[in-house]
């Protein structure tokens, strides 16, 4: 692990951390070796670690200003990457932030960032888990009130710490059964297996209840599948609309209006929700019906919540009366 670590940072790399486009402000991340030779030759001095500076940024082979703006040192390891790493904050006009950039790549050993490296570089200098690098792409990522919130406890190392648990667990059971195979006469005390077989199916018992969620964290990542199916004219194309709030899919009296699944994303109650409606399933007419009704098929098939839209005058109930 120490070894390609060292191997990962031998060049420095630097990206924009904000995104792309004209804005108020930008932030232009570096991190490597090279990080306090650029920030010097930027603005001529080192300021204190992790306390922002206003300084006036110069371009160091011509002189030219470019631009006014704060900065931060973050000596490694004590920063995001575990590397020193400078930030530049600086306003977002996409000339400032590319003559910036523009210098930077020019200093030897400095390279532009792979998408996520940064991370990369706090994994694997310990200052990130696995399953706190993903809750970080999360946050990054989430769109939902409930999203957020998941994401912030995975980052916390929630998850983090109950797979260490698991993973004791599991050392401490090993470490029993082979001192009872390797050293039988070695005279250890009797019974080091009492509980291992109990201990380990009760392990057993968890990851099984963990794994088996019904796929709840899956779906505040990803968003609740909803596909809305029936027959034609029963107002599924209307339902999504309602759902939506908006017109997503075509409202018309004649019957195979909805040829194709139409997808729209929304959210309730902070949860992420993927609608589809889905072409009208009867005997299809023609080649292209007949399409649409096999991917309505697939769509129901696949989705987490179907819902089946009927014609109440249609079907009346055992004493005659309107469902």
């Amino acid at each position: 692990m120490t070894d390609l670590a060292v191997t990962e940072s031998a060049d420095t790399i630097y990206a924009e951390a904000t995104m792309a486009g004209a804005a108020g402000v930008a932030i232009v991340r570096v991190s490597g070796p090279a990080s306090r030779e650029i920030l010097l030759g930027l603005t001529g001095k080192i300021p204190v670690p992790r306390v922002a500076r206003h300084v006036k940024l110069v371009s160091p082979s011509d002189g030219d200003i470019i631009d006014h703006g704060l900065v931060l040192w973050f000596p490694g390891p004590g920063s995001f990457s575990g590397e020193d790493v400078a930030e530049f904050h600086i306003h977002g006009g996409r000339a400032v932030v590319g003559c910036l950039m523009g210098v930077i790549q020019k200093y030897p050993g400095v390279r532009l960032a792979e998408a996520g490296e940064f991370s990369r570089r706090a994994f694997m200098n310990g200052k990130l888990d696995l399953t706190e690098a993903e809750g970080l792409a999360d946050l990054v990522a989430s769109e939902t009130e409930a999203q957020r919130k998941q994401a912030l406890r995975q980052l916390a190392g929630e998850l983090g710490e109950l797979y260490g648990l698991w993973r004791k667990r599991l050392l401490r059971g090993l470490a029993r059964v082979e001192a009872e195979l390797d050293f039988v006469e070695e005279g250890l005390p009797s019974g080091l297996l009492d509980g291992v077989r109990g201990d380990l199916s009760g392990l057993l018992g968890e990851l099984n209840e963990h794994l088996d969620d019904g796929r709840r964290g899956e779906i505040v990542r990803e968003g609740l599948r909803v596909v809305i199916g029936g027959p034609p004219n029963v107002g599924k194309s209307s339902l999504i609309n309602i759902l939506c709030g908006k017109e997503v899919s075509i409202v018309y009296h004649s019957e195979g209006t909805t040829r194709d699944v139409v997808e729209a994303r929304t959210q309730f109650g902070g949860f992420p929700v993927s609608i589809s409606d889905t072409a009208g399933i009867r005997r299809a007419v023609g080649e292209i019906e007949r399409e649409g009704i096999r991917r309505a098929n697939v769509a129901l098939s696949s989705a987490d919540m179907p819902i089946l839209v009927l014609d109440a005058a249609r079907f009346p109930d055992v004493d005659g009366q309107m469902l």
